[in-house]
């Protein structure tokens, strides 16, 4: 009985999720109506309401309200992220035709925030689908922000306070309330500024909304076959540069600059982290290029720094064929995407928050070898003192999620390579499975319309398990076989 109630808090709370999103799922329907895309009209109308009904049911279960669990709150997002996932592909299924697993594929590329596609040609897509797939990315990307910052709360780095200035004690966005609305101007103001500088490179409209919707999620989508490539505007090429670091940026940082709290980005350990990964990895990328595809400085370094970006802020953009580098480029490449933007950002990856304190940890740890038990090394983070027993959870947590990332990653290569021999190397598989985990989508080519099945539905469960960073996930599963206690 305890279980049942258990999961039933879980569906009430997911009926919330479902009940706030559905009236923003309605919003290519004004595109249809531009575009007098009447036939699109059913297919994209079934996601709001489908939405408004599982919310509106799911609600209505019996939850339990005096116990408010931090393991309900990720069993919900998870599981909304995935049941979205599948709503949301109805419109593929029912405007295109394809199947349900291309369908799931889409929506799940589209609520992660990754580039890869199952659609067949994006020049003769209708309107409203591709506005759908750039909006989805632009809901997906400000909701993983919310859930993200919501919680660090929980915390104990930041002892239940979800971010403190650096003299004053009280909490700097006091409530959920505040926080989402700060979240929301911040995300509506980058967007509207990434719109007007895109239409400044010459593009249209229409193209420079869709661009920038999801540059500034980091997602990736294009509306075209070619790319970035199809424009052939290095103006564009360049510009997008800011862009897409400006959505791997911790949108804190925003917060505290608009306030006047902080002048300066660079006092934040993980952008200064961020942009020494961006000199290292333009200057490898460049020297790769020259080196081994005897390619002239300026098209390297021009090529090198994009690609540094787009993987490291795992927005997934493109401007050249992986297939033409180098392994041990590529190799370089893919580190980058594992490690992905910063924590509190739209970006992907494991996050450069946990790349900071598991290199601060094992300092912490090795110094400690070096000392009397009695004697106390403290742990800093952010330039305060945390207490041991809090540094050590953690610290333990951080490794955790990075050695299951590792884990997953291998796992899932193993099982497409097992179901699928395939002629691209297992380099270039396991590119594009870490390209999947991270959210970023740049492929090595074997992304595909013609995967088989199971690679397609191994895809779909990695990018489900990177975007939500693991935990959330399993912690689903643990409620399912093994209810709570």
């Amino acid at each position: 009985m305890r279980r049942l109630l258990y999961l039933s808090t879980i569906a009430a709370d997911l009926g919330d999720i479902f009940f706030f999103i559905s009236p923003l799922t309605a919003v290519p329907l004004i595109v249809t109506v531009l575009f007098s895309e009447w036939n699109m009209f059913l297919p994209m109308a079934v996601v709001p309401v489908i939405c408004f009904i599982l919310g509106w049911a799911l609600k209505r279960l019996p939850r339990n309200e005096r116990e408010n669990r931090l393991s309900t709150a990720l069993c919900s997002v998870a599981l909304f992220w995935f049941a979205c996932a599948i709503v949301c592909g109805l419109p593929f299924m029912l405007g295109l035709h394809m199947s349900f697993t291309d369908a799931v594929f889409e929506g799940m590329a589209g609520w992660t925030g990754t580039a890869f596609t199952m659609m067949q040609s994006l020049d003769t897509a209708p309107y409203t689908l591709l506005f759908w797939r750039s909006f989805m990315q632009w809901i997906g990307g400000i909701g993983i922000i919310a859930f993200v910052i919501a919680l660090a709360g929980s915390t104990g780095l930041f002892q239940g306070k979800l971010y403190r200035t650096e003299s004053r004690e009280e909490p700097l966005m006091p409530s959920i309330v505040s926080t989402g609305r700060a979240i929301w101007k911040i995300y509506g103001l980058l967007t509207f500024i990434a719109i007007g500088l895109i239409l400044f490179t010459g593009l249209s409209l229409w193209d420079s909304v869709n661009l920038a919707l999801t540059t500034i999620s980091t997602g990736g989508f294009t509306i075209h076959n070619g790319g970035i490539l199809f424009y052939h505007n290095i103006m564009l090429e360049l510009l997008l540069i800011p862009l897409m670091i400006a959505g791997a940026l911790p949108f804190r940082l925003y917060y505290l600059i608009a306030e006047n709290r902080r002048w300066s980005f660079f006092g934040d350990e993980q952008v200064k982290l961020f942009f020494v990964l961006v000199a290292v990895g333009t200057a490898v990328l460049t020297y790769d290029l020259v080196y081994f595809g005897n390619a002239d400085i300026v098209s390297a370094l021009e090529q090198g720094l994009f690609m540094t970006v787009s993987a490291l802020t795992t927005t997934g953009f493109q401007i050249v064929d992986l297939q033409t580098w180098e392994s041990v480029t590529l190799l370089f490449l893919l580190m980058l995407v594992f490690v992905g933007g910063a924590a509190g950002s739209s970006s992907g990856g494991i996050k450069l928050n946990r790349v900071v304190l598991g290199v601060r940890a094992l300092i912490w740890w090795f110094r400690r070898l070096f000392v009397s038990g009695k004697v106390l090394i403290p742990f800093r983070n952010e330039g305060r003192v945390i207490p041991r027993a809090t540094a050590e959870l953690e610290t333990a947590k951080t490794m955790l999620v990075i050695i299951l990332s590792v884990i997953i990653i291998f796992v899932a290569t193993i099982i497409v390579m097992q179901f699928h021999l395939t002629t691209y190397p297992i380099t270039d598989v396991l590119f594009d499975i870490t390209s999947a985990f991270s959210t970023c989508g740049i492929t090595s080519g074997y992304v595909s319309p013609d995967m088989p099945l199971v690679s397609k539905w191994v895809f779909i469960v990695v990018m489900w398990l990177g975007r939500l960073e693991v935990i959330p996930v399993v912690v689903l599963f643990m409620a399912l076989f093994r209810g709570s206690d």
